[in-house]
């Protein structure tokens, strides 16, 4: 064999190498489509807001559920419609108030720092007890759990929240069944995480049971987002003391 022919050779074979990548590269591509089709009406997700919200408790699983237009309509709520001014500085608008918001199929509670106000504020504790009874799925983001044990409806009822706020978290309910080990906790209709970027996990969790794992592992891969799917993984609480 010449040395142009053994080139030439050489050439064509890293030309191939190169191709079956690509295609191996392009068949590993997250599809754009779901991996399941929609059927049944649109669910109606409402994030409750208040000033001092945490902004990752609120905008990290609507992220999430975003990715499902074609399934999920996402509404903000608060006390009345308008802007929100979020812990961090910057606002967020609510669609509605409490007194004219629709029926929901979901319902999200997210933390920070105005938690420590609201559960103090009547008119709002009643709000969003009236709000978690009627909805069917009612999910927490840290200590946003605080505020639906104050209500008294999660009395029994197993539930976590963030671990560095754990004891003014627990504080607001004595009888609930608090987990101190867990990234989220689901127990019946109510589905409670732990701090700040747990309530993304905690909303992947909510996805897979809604729609299935599938679909939960496609919505993470569109966003980019290493999925800590389980639940009992949480260093945090040994972190902060709460054993292991």
């Amino acid at each position: 064999m010449t040395v142009d022919a053994s080139r030439r050779d050489l050439l064509i074979a890293a030309a191939t190498l190169t191709t079956l990548s690509l295609s191996g590269e392009a068949a590993a591509q997250v599809s754009i489509q779901p991996p399941v089709a929609p059927s049944g009406p649109k669910k109606k997700l409402g994030m409750l807001l208040f000033d001092g919200f945490e902004l990752l408790d609120v905008f990290g699983p609507l992220e999430m559920f975003g990715m499902l237009k074609d399934r999920v309509e996402i509404l903000m709520i608060a006390d009345k419609a308008g802007p929100v001014k979020s812990g961090a500085g910057p606002q967020a608008v609510a669609d509605y108030g409490f007194a004219d918001a629709p029926k929901l199929d979901i319902v999200m509670i997210p933390g920070g720092i105005g938690t420590r106000r609201e559960v103090n504020n009547p008119a709002f504790m009643e709000s969003v007890k009236a709000i978690a009874q009627a909805t069917p799925q009612v999910a927490t983001i840290c200590t946003g759990s605080g505020l639906l044990a104050k209500t008294g409806l999660i009395d029994g009822v197993k539930a976590t929240s963030n671990k560095m706020a754990w004891k003014w978290a627990t504080a607001q309910g004595a009888k609930v069944a608090w987990v101190p080990h867990a990234r989220w906790v689901e127990d019946g209709k109510y589905i409670s995480s732990s701090g700040i970027s747990a309530g993304t996990d905690m909303a992947l969790g909510l996805i897979a049971k809604l729609y299935g794992k599938d679909m939960a592992h496609w919505v993470a891969h569109r966003a980019e987002y290493r999925w800590n799917e389980d639940a009992t993984d949480d260093p945090f609480a040994t972190m902060n003391g709460l054993g292991g």
